[in-house]
């Protein structure tokens, strides 16, 4: 199904469609956790999969191609489907889906993961859906707002690092491959800064915890778009700030491999986290 632009109305209902199709993954997740299902890896021992990720994408293709036909689908296990066709600039959809994000939490027993679905359309995102199975908190946001089971969402917190949570993933064991000892340094930098730094394994519910003003900023450096097409969209409709890092000259935002982000009135320009990311020359973190 093609249009002729989304408005809000039309991303209202995408938004919709995606809550439709990220709920009808709970009961086989709810129902897997804490089961220690059978670990793969794909690219390595840091990048797990179970059989419960692939069936959940199944689950949420077939209700978007239902509610949604002709949508291309790009999801973390399954690849792009449909989308040859599909022009995201010209009123096609593309849905970004990862249907556990977190999957280390989730086969481990953590209860820190979500199903993210993105819908982009026009050259931007313009629906997005993060829903955490275990605490049944869904997340979601259109062009007409961001909310969390239903109340609208105000992201608003700390305005400097001394008062702040900080969420992030960094470093990685990429980040350490490619950077060694600067990566720790970096990381020390943050730790010695902020209030709190947690790295809780889930970069699309971080950023929903960005949004709803639980933590005060995130910072992540090994993403991909369905971690965080649909979240970039609750931090902004939500007041906060979602800066991307990295990507190519004229990319998409979703899909630059690095991403800042914050709750509005945080202090960005004098935090530890812009020199970090090079955002600024980094200074005294203090």
């Amino acid at each position: 199904m093609n249009t002729d632009g989304i408005d809000v109305p039309a991303s209202r209902e995408l938004a919709r469609i995606a809550e439709v199709a990220a709920r009808a993954t709970a009961d086989r997740l709810r129902g897997a956790f804490r089961s220690r299902p059978e670990v793969l890896h794909k690219r390595d021992f840091h990048d797990p999969v179970t059989e419960h990720d692939r069936a959940a994408e199944e689950t949420i293709r077939e209700v978007l191609e239902r509610h949604w036909p002709g949508g291309a689908v790009v999801g973390e296990e399954g690849g792009a489907d449909g989308a040859g066709g599909v022009d995201d600039r010209d009123g096609g959809v593309r849905w970004y889906v990862d249907p556990i994000d977190g999957t280390a939490n989730f086969a481990a027993g953590l209860p820190f993961f979500c199903t993210s679905i993105g819908a982009v359309a026009d050259g931007r995102v313009v629906a997005g859906v993060v829903y955490d199975p275990v605490r049944d908190d869904l997340f979601s946001a259109s062009l007409g707002g961001a909310e969390c089971n239903g109340e609208p969402l105000r992201s608003a917190g700390a305005e400097r690092d001394r008062g702040a949570v900080l969420l992030t993933g960094f470093p990685n064991a990429r980040d350490l491959r490619r950077d060694g000892e600067a990566a720790l340094e970096r990381y020390g930098a943050l730790v010695e800064s902020f209030a709190t730094l947690r790295r809780p394994g889930s970069a699309a519910l971080c950023l929903a915890h960005v949004a709803a003003g639980w933590a005060d900023a995130a910072y992540g450096t090994s993403v991909n778009a369905w971690d965080v097409a649909a979240a970039l969209l609750l931090v902004r409709q939500a007041g906060g700030t979602y800066l991307p890092l990295g990507g190519a000259p004229g990319g998409n935002e979703w899909d630059a491999p690095g991403y800042v982000a914050c709750v509005g009135g945080f202090d960005l320009a004098g935090s530890a986290l812009a020199g970090v990311a090079g955002l600024a020359p980094a200074g005294d973190p203090t």
